[in-house]
């Protein structure tokens, strides 16, 4: 069957059946942008399908999992606008369900007890890998038919014959020798369950059609064929994400910059712009960079999702998040704006007066953030100019230009736009010099900084009242 048949297969084989997925995070820390992305991938094969996107909190790592982590992944979720169905999931609360089909494995011979300690099996390890061999478990108390009383995990028994068959949506067909698969641990010895095991009951419990994760779990996954297998289950179908890797072709981490959903967001991103930086590493529509949620919703497939690790670029992502506030009507804008406001302390209410101050900085902003830290002349009712700013533009020649200009201004009825352009202009070739030297002193004195929209909309932005105030107190 060659690709284009395939994916053809694929999709049908989608559309023909109630799709359900997971999304299964451990809540030891905020919510990382690989995961952020596994995360959507999952909701819009879910959305597409009219299937169900399910969210299970993989806490069975009790001193490591905090209700911190589990808050941050949810705010970070619904930042993301990644809505989930049903009732969360928590391993945590499931033990008795785990231990109990632990014990029927155990029951029907298809998993042992095993009585090796930690430091027997480290004294194992050792061993092996002195004599070359893999250091894996040699299965020593796989015949023991004696039940001494000392503590034991739960080991699976794996037939060393054979091998085990991945059909991966993405990664394509693997093959995994079951002699390279040692007999693993499904219950600790304190009665804690392991991760490949919880992963399988719980995806048959959820009813999982499709298990959609990273690149990373793929060795995982034989062990769990196995265990599904022998409980009899309903096998799932694999898709496994390539990872994210910083330039430098290295795994993501704190090195390469900020790498939790939520520092995006205190950086003023989009969660649109950083859902679609995120869904176009590794997937790809033609050439199109841009999408909406629908469009997004509609063309997306697992198909076209690529094999191979993709880079994370920031500066891609900065302009796609540029590029999606050039889009978003003024409203929209302050919905996003408001909270990083009130973080900084700024009360403000939607309205003309905050649209227009949006609007003119609306094709010059990269960031939120950055548009805030424009915006704060006129957020701010003082403005305090750096002792270097004034030694620069505001020497004395200067400001007595800027007490004849406030003069002028002073007498303008109204202070539209373009009317106070055109009186500045005037002013400056009356005096025979540059615009630059008039609008960047006059700039630095009501905005405390060198960078604004036109000195002629910071006038109207501000109004007659303030902008002479300013003035007044620069000049003295």
């Amino acid at each position: 069957m060659n690709f284009l048949l395939l994916s053809q297969f694929l999709s049908v084989k989608l559309a023909s059946m109630s799709v359900r997925v997971r999304f299964a995070p451990s809540p030891t820390g905020y919510l990382h942008i690989g995961g952020a992305r596994t995360a959507v991938f999952n909701w819009l094969i879910a959305r597409k399908h009219g299937g169900k996107f399910l969210l299970r909190i993989e806490d069975t790592d009790v001193a490591r999992s905090t209700r911190e982590s589990v808050d941050a992944i949810f705010d970070s979720l619904k930042w993301l606008g990644l809505d989930w169905d049903d009732e969360v999931v928590f391993q945590s609360g499931k033990f008795d369900l785990y231990r109990k089909i632990a014990y029927e494995l155990l029951e029907k011979g298809k998993a042992y007890r095993c009585y090796c300690t930690p430091e027997e099996l480290e004294e194992k390890r050792k061993k092996a890998l002195l004599e070359g061999k893999k250091p894996g478990y040699d299965g020593a108390c796989r015949q023991r038919k004696d039940f001494p009383d000392k503590p034991f995990s739960i080991r699976f028994i794996v037939t060393d014959t054979g091998s085990v068959i991945v059909n991966d949506i993405i990664k394509g067909r693997t093959i995994f020798d079951s002699s390279q698969i040692d007999d693993f641990v499904i219950l600790r010895s304190n009665g804690i369950p392991t991760y490949n095991f919880c992963v399988v009951v719980d995806d048959n419990d959820s009813g999982i059609t499709h298990v959609i994760r990273g690149d990373d779990h793929l060795n995982n996954t034989p062990k769990q064929i196995l265990l599904y297998e022998a409980l009899g289950y309903k096998i799932p179908e694999f898709a496994h994400v390539p990872m994210i890797l910083g330039q430098d072709r290295a795994r993501l981490s704190k090195r390469h910059g900020a790498t939790s959903v939520t520092a995006y967001r205190d950086m003023g991103y989009l969660p649109w712009a950083l859902v679609n930086y995120l869904v176009r590493l590794g997937w790809a529509y033609k050439d199109q960079e841009v999408f909406g949620k629908d469009e997004l919703i509609e063309k997306f497939n697992l198909e076209d999702v690529g094999k191979s690790a993709c880079i994370f670029n920031p500066e891609k992502l900065l302009w796609l998040n540029q590029h999606h506030i050039k889009s978003l009507t003024m409203p929209q804008i302050f919905e996003h704006l408001q909270p990083l406001l009130k973080e900084k302390g700024y009360q403000v209410e939607a309205g003309d007066s905050i649209f227009n101050v949006i609007k003119s900085l609306q094709e010059r902003s990269k960031t939120l953030v950055e548009m805030i830290d424009l915006m704060e002349f006129y957020l701010k009712d003082e403005i305090t100019v750096p002792p270097e700013l004034k030694d620069k533009f505001l020497d004395i020649e200067t400001v007595k230009y800027l007490k004849e200009l406030t003069k002028e201004l002073n007498v303008i009825v109204d202070f539209l736009p373009a009317t106070v352009e055109k009186m500045i202009k005037g002013f400056a070739e009356n005096k025979e010099i540059k615009l630059v030297k008039i609008a960047q002193p006059l700039r630095v004195a009501l905005t405390g900084k060198t960078v604004s929209p036109p000195i002629h909309e910071v006038l109207n932005l501000l109004g007659k009242k303030k902008v002479l105030e300013r003035l007044t107190k620069v000049i003295g």
